[in-house]
């Protein structure tokens, strides 16, 4: 017997869904984001003052990278409760656990001040900030792909994935105008504190969004079904990690190997580019913010493009178009950069964040696709966490120690070119999902589910 199907959320209760996702991800990814570019900008001075400029920046981004080794297990606790309980609940605990952390960055001491305490305060800070964001992720874009139909699954679930560069561009925003009005010496005193004390004040706008929404019908069937196989044939459900790992191993391996060229190359472009542009182009703080804040603007705007694309070709020749165009792109990127001017920056950054959107924008539709709804929390999350540990997290990191050894930009170009490679052959091993119903993915494996549908 065929899986019972849910009927599609009303359009209007669906754009309120959207919404609250798209708030709450660009608040997340805001506070993630800020703390990226002051890592860049100003932690190297005000939290390890002792080291020499370049030391000082690999240390700096190293408790960047220690937010991204939280995120794996943000991504199985909030996978596993997310799986039990709703994707609602755990959204909103999210929220308040990434905004009570950015702000209280906001009010660390420095170095100055406590010496050796303020770099390990604020790593504990960035450790809850990426435990936060590994649960997030996976809830915002579940809970649009399960209330939206099929037709246009990669168009809405692509609105939650602009979340990354409207956080970005809020970041950005609002770091670029405290450097343009602040001397540098206001900034490094107290006008860095700023924006993440703001995020005290979005994070409540955030919740009042977020705690409006429903729960996903495609979740509440799921759980209906479980409790009455329970019930009827006394049949336990497996923890949803053991699930994910013995039915959908193969698809959390596909979206491992899909964000690697998606997450380093995002890093490199954005916050990589302002240690590169300032120290090696010569290039003020002020025109490398203004160049990532308006190619973030553009980069928000090509996301649902590209997710309405995917509805229409498929999600992975969409997401090939990115891989392969990051990676043919990044030597004409650095060449750019190199010319020194603020057209040629600009064009590099617009450029490959176009590219990146290609591969963003159809991965929430994606992910989603390839997994059962009672293990789709988990294994959403795993699959796009873990990955972003060998990724994203180290990404600024290796960039920084590549330049500082060879002085070069061709060994960070060739760098990002491999994942590319990686990125490219998980897209041709994977399956097409578009035309999957979520309602219609079981527990077991994904041929299981496509026979049983049929049946």
């Amino acid at each position: 017997m065929a899986a019972a199907t849910t009927a599609p959320t009303p359009p209007g209760s669906l754009k309120r869904i959207v919404a609250a996702s798209l708030i709450g991800t660009t608040i997340e990814w805001y506070d993630f984001f800020l703390y990226g570019s002051a890592a860049a900008l100003v932690f190297n001075k005000l939290f390890f003052p002792e080291s020499d400029p370049l030391v000082g920046t690999l240390l700096s981004f190293l408790t960047y990278a220690v937010g991204f080794a939280a995120r794996p297990l943000g991504a199985l606790v909030f996978g596993h409760y997310g799986d039990r309980l709703g994707r609602k609940k755990l959204l909103v605990l999210s929220l308040l656990m990434m905004g009570g952390a950015t702000f209280a960055i906001g009010l660390l001491p420095t170095h100055a001040a406590v010496g050796s305490a303020a770099p390990v305060l604020l790593t504990v800070l960035r450790l809850v900030q990426g435990f936060a964001l590994g649960g997030e992720w996976g809830g915002a874009v579940l809970l649009v792909s399960e209330h939206g139909d099929a037709k246009r699954r990669g168009f809405w679930a692509s609105w939650p994935q602009t979340g990354a560069p409207a956080g970005q561009l809020l970041a950005t925003g609002v770091l670029s105008a405290l450097t343009a009005l602040l001397s540098d010496a206001a900034f490094a005193s107290w006008g860095w504190r700023v924006p993440f004390l703001l995020s005290g004040v979005l994070v409540i706008v955030g919740l009042w969004i977020r705690l409006s929404v429903d729960e996903s019908p495609v979740f509440k069937a799921a759980l209906a079904a479980a409790e009455e196989r329970k019930e009827v044939a006394g049949q336990a459900e497996k923890m949803p990690l053991v699930a994910v790992l013995k039915h959908h191993w193969r698809d959390v391996l596909v979206a491992m190997g899909a964000r690697m060229a998606e997450n380093i190359s995002y890093y490199v472009i954005t916050a990589f580019i302002l240690v590169y542009a300032t120290t090696q182009v010569g290039l003020s703080k002020q025109t490398a913010l203004n160049a990532v804040l308006i190619a973030s603007a553009v980069h928000f705007a090509v996301i649902p493009a590209w997710g309405a694309l995917s509805d229409r070709i498929g999600r992975r020749p969409v997401y090939l178009i990115g891989a392969v165009g990051v990676g043919a792109w990044m030597f004409p990127f650095f060449l750019l950069i190199d010319h020194g001017g603020f057209g040629s920056l600009l064009l590099a950054v617009t450029v490959g964040l176009v590219l990146h959107g290609a591969m963003y924008a159809p991965q929430a539709a994606f992910f989603s696709e390839m997994f059962a709804t009672r293990m789709r929390y988990s294994g959403a999350s795993i699959g796009a966490q873990f990955s972003s540990v060998a990724a994203g997290a180290p990404a600024p990191l290796i960039a920084t120690a590549l330049l500082a050894d060879y002085g070069s930009s061709t060994p960070i170009a060739l760098y990002v070119i491999a994942a590319a490679l990686l990125t490219v052959v998980a897209i041709a091993a994977a399956r097409e999902t578009r035309d999957r119903d979520l309602g219609e993915i079981d527990d077991r494996s994904p041929e299981d589910a496509r026979v049983r549908a049929d049946v």
